[in-house]
């Protein structure tokens, strides 16, 4: 008996060690939108399977752990013999957009978190002298993909980009994909089950088979050095590179061509002097057009250029003092219930942002799609990216953290190259403990380790004493900025009395209110003091901005929140039935009065 539980335990940490690398040891192709690819996207099949039939086996054992492998819906059984029973068919079951969530597309899905099966079929011919990658944009939460019937891998998060290398794994001709997804909120996640935001269940993202040369280009960085406006530095990664060749970087118009060999490892850095760089700022989002060449392949980015720092309690945009003139979003569209599903969907809410009048937007509270950071380049806003340490996390969970740990570094891996990306967040209102002190203090160290040139921030935990706000949470020694929410005349105090109160920030930092904020409802109106009317949310807005202003080292802020956003913790059938309603923005697009208010605020600040 102890032989048998020892095998079993022995089973147990195999199988964990293979899930273990398989979760968390992705590294994703930079810039894979420049990529040779086969898109995924469109309509795939679904079935809903609450119980994880699908999975396993009536003992709870996967199926694709089996001896034999077999007996899951992965195995995708079409046209079954009159004497074989299959109590599933892929063919015949309904189908989903990918990308996109199955809460909004499907009415009977609008609540449900659990698993759900995809399948998508394709056809492609693959080349000998390729490699072929099969890379999601995002999955929510945990997956697990298969490919002709066979397990690829395994992903957990439910924001962050991931691959899987298939070229000896693709058939010539006919495939099949297959996803068991899963979205099922659990205590010890990134994010954990208590969230204000709406959990969307499934391929929220662009799929994709992207196709590279044997020894390809998988990563690269192209930036100014910290702290020097004048030198561009960064490194060449070329993947399983051969006999130490040459690669080449261009920018044709700073005239630089430059010429390296790789290492054995297929690795250069580099360091480039320059003179006549026009920076990347709101006011001028100059992108330079950069090549990146090797002996197979050239890759094109479209990359901007710009220094950020703190000085004291101010914040430095290429040598010249700034104010972030923002505000927050959400991965929602408002208009069209769910995610975002496109570039569109993306531009309109950035194009509401420059309305406004913003400079600077939060993209919270997780990782956001690489589109709308490329968006931010182009348009000229400033980001302050976040991952979903958010609320109440389990603080000493080892897995926990090294989850965390992974989808900050996936994001920053993702976006360095992203002049628009300003500030880190490691997370957002995470109550004070010793235990949370080190884990985020821990993925302050991560940030800076990876990259030294951008500002590392959170929404750090306010207390308040009678009409004292006081900010002393011990992360804001680790962190750049003295960033926290705070949320006067809604959740504390009315809005008249706000010029009574006065902050007592510990930090010589500089000062960044990340949310304030009020509901409304948009067409509903009355005085200041009727709750969820247009003009208390309205009054609230202009008492914030005079409270705010007499702040010493007031530096900027992204008020909660541009739209209105769904969430199942909102449920007032009259005012919010199921949207958080603090948005300046309705869900139908309507600009309430407090836009106007933040817009003519906005509009002052020069």
């Amino acid at each position: 008996m102890l032989q048998i539980i020892k095998r079993k335990e022995l089973l147990s940490i195999i199988i964990f060690c293979t899930i273990f690398i398989n979760v968390f040891a992705q590294k994703t192709i930079q810039n894979n939108s420049s990529r040779e690819k086969l898109s995924l996207n469109g309509e795939w099949n679904y079935i809903i399977d609450p119980y994880q039939m699908g999975y396993l086996d009536y003992r709870l054992e996967p199926f694709d752990m089996s001896k034999t492998g077999k007996g899951g819906f992965y195995e995708n059984i079409t046209n079954p013999g009159k004497s074989e029973k299959v109590e599933y068919d892929f063919d015949s079951a309904p189908t989903l957009t990918v990308p996109g969530d199955w809460n909004s597309q499907k009415e009977k899905l609008e609540f449900y978190e659990g698993t759900l099966w995809y399948k998508r079929d394709f056809v492609i011919n693959p080349e000998k002298d390729k490699r072929y990658f099969i890379h999601f944009g995002a999955v929510n939460y945990e997956s697990n993909i298969y490919l002709n019937g066979k397990k690829i891998g395994s992903h957990k998060g439910g924001f962050t980009p991931f691959q899987f290398e298939v070229t000896n794994k693709l058939n010539t001709g006919d495939n099949f994909i297959v996803l068991m997804v899963d979205n099922t909120r659990k205590v010890d996640e990134i994010p954990t089950i208590n969230t204000d935001w709406w959990n969307y269940g499934g391929i929220t993202r662009d799929v994709s088979i992207l196709e590279t040369p044997q020894n390809f280009i998988s990563d690269y960085k192209v930036q100014l050095a910290k702290d020097e406006n004048k030198i561009i530095e960064g490194y060449i990664q070329i993947d399983n590179s051969k006999n130490k060749e040459t690669v080449s970087l261009e920018i044709p118009e700073l005239k630089i061509k430059k010429e390296y060999k790789v290492d054995e490892n297929g690795f250069v850095k580099f360091s480039i002097p320059t003179k006549k760089i026009s920076y990347w700022s709101p006011e001028n989002p100059k992108l330079y057009e950069v090549s990146i060449s090797s002996d197979q392949e050239k890759i094109t980015d479209k990359i901007g250029f710009r220094t950020i720092k703190t000085v004291g309690k101010d914040i430095f945009l290429n040598g010249n003092s700034i104010f972030l003139k923002g505000i927050s979003l959400h991965d929602e569209n408002p208009l069209i219930k769910g995610r975002l599903r496109s570039e569109a969907d993306m531009r309109m809410l950035l194009t509401w942002a420059k309305e406004l009048g913003c400079n600077y937007v939060r993209l919270a509270h997780y990782t956001h799609d690489e589109k709308m950071l490329r968006l931010a380049d182009e348009m000229g806003l400033m980001v302050w990216a976040e991952v979903p340490v958010y609320w109440t996390i389990s603080w000493t969970n080892a897995e926990t953290y090294k989850n965390a740990a992974n989808q900050l570094e996936v994001g920053i891996e993702r976006d360095k190259n992203r002049a628009s990306v300003i500030i880190w967040s490691i997370g957002n209102e995470t109550p004070v403990t010793e235990p949370r002190n080190v884990f985020m203090g821990n993925l302050v160290d991560k940030v800076r380790s990876i990259d030294n040139t951008r500002l590392v921030a959170a929404a750090l935990e306010v207390e308040r004493e009678g009409y004292t706000v006081v900010v002393d949470d011990p992360l804001g020694d680790k962190i750049d900025l003295a960033s926290f929410n705070e949320y006067g005349g809604w959740y504390w105090g009315k809005p008249e009395e706000l010029d009574k109160y006065e902050f007592h920030i510990k930090f010589d930092k500089p000062v960044v209110i990340s949310e304030f904020g009020a509901g409304a409802l948009a067409g509903y109106h009355g005085d200041k003091d009727t709750m969820w009317s247009e003009e208390h949310q309205e009054a609230i807005y202009i008492n914030q901005i005079k409270m705010l202003e007499k702040i010493d080292g007031f530096r900027g802020m992204t008020p909660w929140i541009l739209v209105d956003f769904r969430s199942p913790r909102r449920q007032n059938p009259v005012y919010q039935d199921f949207w958080n309603r603090k948005g300046l923005i309705s869900n139908n697009g309507v600009k309430k009065k407090a836009f106007y208010v933040l817009k003519a605020y906005y509009e002052s600040k020069k």
